[in-house]
């Protein structure tokens, strides 16, 4: 009996060694050179074709443009329908920036939402803050990531308004110059646009661009006006529109609205001259003047103290 119970646990024993070790994978071998290509095409015929084909597709189509596609669609739900309006004109004022449009917007803003949203939660987890601090972190961080992509655009939109601001006086400039010379407004366009660079440039071209494409120079014209978002430019679109209809020599026009924006030039200058004492004032009251005051008086007041202390 004690033989029978010996053998049967040599038995179990040696079933249990054999179910280790291929459970582990040491019995079973790995292929090797031939035998492991021959896998991989067993393989790859076993794999569905359209599974195949998913796969050879580039990781952008694969993953990126139906993600942003995804987002796109969130951010059309959680955004207003007129707001749209609003992004195509920032858009406009913008420039229009490569690969930038309203469809992208909305993703980023999207995007920005999701990405608030998991740092207000994990934020206070990690800093150990209150229910209220915790609700006001989800929710603030949440709204500025909404928010973020629309803040860049508004940036954007500045700045180059400024720019057409600062170039629109020199470009008038040449534009009087080179029709006094005998070019038409049209030519004194085109070699505006092609001397020089930025937004302005940019944008007298896009008015040649669409004049060849059988637009009418004054729809053109107020066009440019309309996009801007500019005085300035809105003024002298509308001299030119009117010089063009009534058939006013287009070099006095010029000359008189080059004129007129040198003066405002000078004046904007001449007011941000004055406005630099006001802004310097407060730097001066909180941070110059007590600095001044710690290295003017400090020594005295440590000196004054030293010596009342070895009085006592």
């Amino acid at each position: 009996m004690s033989g029978m119970l010996l053998l049967a646990g040599l038995g179990a024993f040696f079933v249990g060694t054999l179910l280790f070790l291929g459970f582990f994978g040491v019995l079973r071998r790995e292929p090797t050179g031939v035998g492991r290509s021959l896998e991989a095409v067993s393989t790859m015929r076993a794999t569905p074709p359209e599974l195949r084909g998913a796969m050879d597709r580039p990781f952008a189509d694969r993953v990126t443009k139906p993600g942003f596609a995804q987002l796109t669609e969130m951010g059309r739900r959680i955004t207003p329908a007129e707001q749209a309006a609003r992004i195509r004109r920032r858009l406009d004022l913008a420039g229009n920036p490569a690969h930038w449009n309203v469809d992208r917007i909305l993703a980023f803003k999207a995007l920005g939402l999701i990405i608030g949203f998991a740092i207000g939660l994990a934020l206070p987890l990690v800093l150990g803050w209150g229910v209220v601090w915790f609700l006001a972190a989800v929710v603030g961080l949440s709204v500025l990531g909404y928010f973020t992509p629309d803040l860049v655009l508004n940036e954007r939109a500045v700045k180059r308004t400024e720019q057409l601001r600062r170039d629109l006086p020199d470009a008038l400039d040449m534009l009087t110059i080179s029709v006094e010379a005998g070019q038409s407004f049209d030519g004194a366009l085109s070699e505006v646009s092609r001397n020089t660079a930025g937004p302005l440039a940019s944008e007298f071209f896009r008015v040649l661009q669409e004049m060849q494409l059988g637009r009418s120079r004054s729809e053109a014209i107020r066009d440019l006006g309309d996009r801007a978002n500019l005085p300035e430019m809105k003024s002298f679109a509308s001299a030119m529109v009117q010089a063009d209809s009534f058939g006013i020599p287009i070099a006095n026009v010029l000359r008189i609205q080059s004129h007129e924006l040198r003066i405002k030039r000078s004046q904007r200058a001449e007011e941000a001259a004055q406005k630099v004492p006001v802004k310097m004032l407060f730097p001066l009251i909180f941070c110059i003047l007590p600095v001044m005051m710690i290295v003017v008086v400090g020594p005295a007041i440590i000196s004054v103290i030293n010596s009342l202390t070895g009085k006592l």
